[in-house]
């Protein structure tokens, strides 16, 4: 199967870090490389990933987009396994990922679900029956596979130096995973594993305002995808094996972004 790298974007989250690192610290089988992308943090995130023996790249334009793509070019494994800094991977979770991309029918991405945990029984319970199965279904449906779910997924290195230049890789106001999926090409596909779970934070859902941020940007990403190559289009062309244009090519008709990613910026 080759090498896995894990990549782990970062802001100003130490405290979290420490457990993410901790959790692929104990996984069964170890990972060849840890990368944490700094982006522009003012805690002690760097301190604690280069305390674990990871290793540190910083990315100043701020965005999980950006910070990922970063960590991307930046790992030298084979496989690029993705985690959010506030991920608890199963420490069978690198193990089962190496095995389900070793499968007979090689998926080109092995992506799975999000275990919640924190905030309320409610905030639980809306991110993983409404947030996490809305997107894996309504997604999946447009996109005629699973879509990637960006807290738990590992991408093939030689698919991502295909897409790098693909993708919308500088904006932070798209959500990175469907961006990912979305822009796949024909012949790479994505596997879901039920199985394959991660503990995923549930504070972005501690507010309303904050569920209701995610959804807005979830609707604004399709716009823009939608744009630049409409899903009829895309199940066509992938089906007649025709690769598509880049998407990065049609980011300028759609806006530039700011510093946090909350709405584009028009001229």
């Amino acid at each position: 199967m080759g090498t896995i790298s894990v990549v782990i974007p970062c802001l100003d989250d130490a405290g979290f870090l420490a457990a993410c690192l901790d959790a692929l610290g104990a996984q069964t089988r170890p990972a060849d490389e840890v990368v944490v992308v700094d982006n522009g943090s003012t805690d002690d995130s760097v301190a604690v990933a280069l305390a674990h023996g990871a290793r540190v790249v910083h990315q100043p334009l701020r965005g999980i987009w950006p910070a990922t793509s970063a960590g991307f070019d930046a790992a030298t494994g084979d496989v690029l396994a993705r985690l959010d800094a506030d991920s608890l991977p199963a420490a069978d979770w690198l193990e089962r990922l190496e095995r389900r991309l070793g499968a007979s029918d090689a998926p080109t991405v092995v992506t799975g679900p999000g275990e919640f945990y924190g905030g309320s029984a409610w905030t639980r319970w809306a991110g993983s029956h409404v947030y996490i199965a809305g997107y894996f279904w309504f997604c999946g449906l447009l996109l005629g596979h699973p879509p990637v779910f960006g807290s738990n997924y590992a991408l093939r290195a030689d698919a991502w130096r295909t897409l790098r230049d693909i993708v919308h890789r500088d904006r932070a106001d798209v959500h990175d995973d469907l961006d990912l999926a979305w822009w796949l090409q024909p012949g790479m596909t994505v596997a879901y594993d039920r199985a394959l779970r991660v503990g995923v934070s549930a504070r972005p859902f501690d507010q309303w305002s904050g569920f209701v941020r995610r959804i807005r940007m979830a609707f604004h990403t399709l716009a823009v995808e939608w744009r630049a190559w409409p899903p009829l289009d895309r199940l066509h062309e992938r089906r007649l094996g025709a690769p598509a244009a880049g998407g990065a090519l049609a980011a300028d008709a759609d806006g530039a972004t700011d510093a946090e990613g909350d709405s584009p910026i028009t001229a």
